[in-house]
């Protein structure tokens, strides 16, 4: 089923008088010019070189590898050349390298995660969100093999069965049983966070069982520096290993500790308002003072914290639903979880925590002049909060909006009226997920948008409808430095 909002005449341009519009009302690609060098390389008039996503991914993940060649060669400096003649010699070995380079990934996980704002600006938090779980699991995988081989390697060397040295190991050497303990907090989360049991735990289970990552890295420090032939030998090594452990996680603990509480005594924010959107969405009103230097763009999110009793050290993850103004903010959230639920019941007056701006789901992205927006159910609020930020014309800007039925429609008003203004297409794509032809086929993305490929497109929306609207547009022709994306399933 679909469904097109009205779109404006003249008059109801609130930008009619814009300087980057011509003297027709056709918008000036200047400005849009500025923005679109986003292929990698400068343009002939001597305009600033801007990098891409892909290559600022590369960079970062360049320097995670350098880092990783640096642990390896902790090993290889500490391994007397001829030294690993036998199986038990190379299966210990093995135990070595796979030791050091888990305990460095997870030194990376915790950075990943630790919400620095120049990574999150750099990359974003979609793609660290992602980089965290496919991380996560090689440090596991990691972390077990050195388990194993160290095992296999002593019990060969021994001329012991596996599980008589599994118990000498256990009793004899230091801090194997905290480590071991560790590594069993880090398989129990590993599991929590598949996909298949993330989707049976409810999100407030999830991140406490997230939080026990903290508990198996402390277990397992001691047991590096007492066991770890890298350490007792090398104290610069020992010293540095130390170093870098204090600095991940000063960098943690000022970035989710100490920036939201300064923040929160320079903000001084409060719930205005709270008001349904519908029978299973709410808007909450924050003000504040001096919200302008909190520097959020449209499309931003921060991880907000109701001062309450029952949920003051909650801080869960909502987007921005109108643009951002000096007097106050808003966000929308559906009732999906015990928190979403909570909100409609959030008082007036009740002090606010706000941590960020994060995300990357913005204008800066822009590499076209027109612009496709795809948004499905409460996806919607970063997009509507873009609508009135985005630089265009008439018909640049197009929204697809994809729900079940009319009642899943959020803000349908504000995109009617905002559709009048902005001289921008809106339109409605209903029906249910299993509905045949999918709204959101290349069929029917062609269909409601002929220069599909000629448009960046912002995403955002549940997981697999993403996916489907991303194969769709990539078999279109789109490319995929057009397409940005960002998950609401984090």
């Amino acid at each position: 089923m679909l469904s097109e909002a009205p779109r404006g005449t003249d008059r109801d341009d609130p930008d009619r008088d814009d300087p980057d519009r011509d003297d027709r009302g056709r918008y000036d690609r200047g400005r849009d010019d500025r923005r679109r060098d986003d292929r990698g390389r400068g343009d002939r008039r001597g305009r600033p070189w801007r990098s891409t996503q892909d290559q600022r991914e590369a960079m970062v993940l360049a320097v995670i590898a350098v880092g990783a060649l640096a642990v390896v060669a902790m090993w290889w400096t500490n391994t007397p050349a001829g030294s690993l003649h036998t199986f038990a010699d190379r299966a210990t070995a093995a135990g070595r390298i796979s030791a050091l380079l888990g305990t460095y990934l997870i030194l990376v996980q915790v950075v990943l995660m630790a919400r620095l704002p120049w990574l999150d600006r750099l990359v974003g938090t979609d793609r660290l969100a992602g980089w965290h779980r496919s991380n996560g699991q090689y440090t596991i995988v990691l972390l077990v093999a050195h388990t194993l081989f160290t095992i296999w390697g002593y019990a060969a060397a021994d001329h012991r069965a596996v599980t008589t040295e599994t118990a000498r190991l256990m009793r004899s050497y230091p801090d194997v049983l905290a480590a071991t303990a560790g590594l069993g907090l880090l398989v129990m989360v590993g599991i929590t966070s598949a996909r298949a049991a993330r989707r049976r735990l409810r999100y407030e289970t999830w991140y406490f069982l997230h939080l026990y990552t903290y508990i198996a890295i402390a277990l397992s420090f001691s047991h590096q520096l007492a066991t770890g032939n890298e350490f007792i030998t090398h104290p610069t090594n020992r010293y540095l290993w130390g170093a870098l452990y204090i600095v991940v996680f000063g960098l943690l603990v000022w970035y989710r500790a100490a920036v939201p509480i300064r923040d929160a005594f320079r903000y001084r924010l409060r719930v205005e308002a709270v008001h349904a959107e519908s029978a299973d969405a709410v808007s909450v009103y924050v003000t504040g003072r001096d919200l302008a230097r909190m520097g959020a763009e449209s499309g931003q999110f921060f991880r907000w914290r109701f001062l309450e009793r029952h949920s003051w050290w909650e801080a869960h993850p909502f987007s921005l639903s109108v643009a951002p103004n000096p007097q106050w903010l808003r966000i929308t959230a559906k009732g999906v979880g015990d928190h979403s639920q909570a909100l409609r019941h959030v008082r007036p007056g009740t002090r606010v925590m706000a941590e960020g701006p994060y995300g990357n789901l913005t204008a800066r992205r822009r590499t076209r002049r027109r612009v496709l927006l795809i948004a499905g159910g409460v996806g919607i609020t970063p997009l509507r909060a873009m609508i009135e930020d985005l630089p265009g014309g008439p018909g640049d800007i197009t929204l697809l909006y994809r729900a079940t039925t009319e009642q899943d429609l959020l803000f349908r008003s504000e995109l009617e009226n905002l559709a009048i203004a902005r001289r921008m297409t809106v339109r409605y794509l209903l029906g249910r997920r299993e509905q045949k032809p999918n709204p959101l086929g290349a069929r029917s993305l062609r269909h409601h948008v002929p220069d599909v490929a000629q448009r960046d497109v912002y995403l955002c929306g549940p997981t697999g409808m993403m996916d489907i609207a991303a194969k769709s547009l990539r078999s279109l022709g789109v490319a995929r430095s057009q397409i940005h994306r960002e998950r609401f399933e984090l």
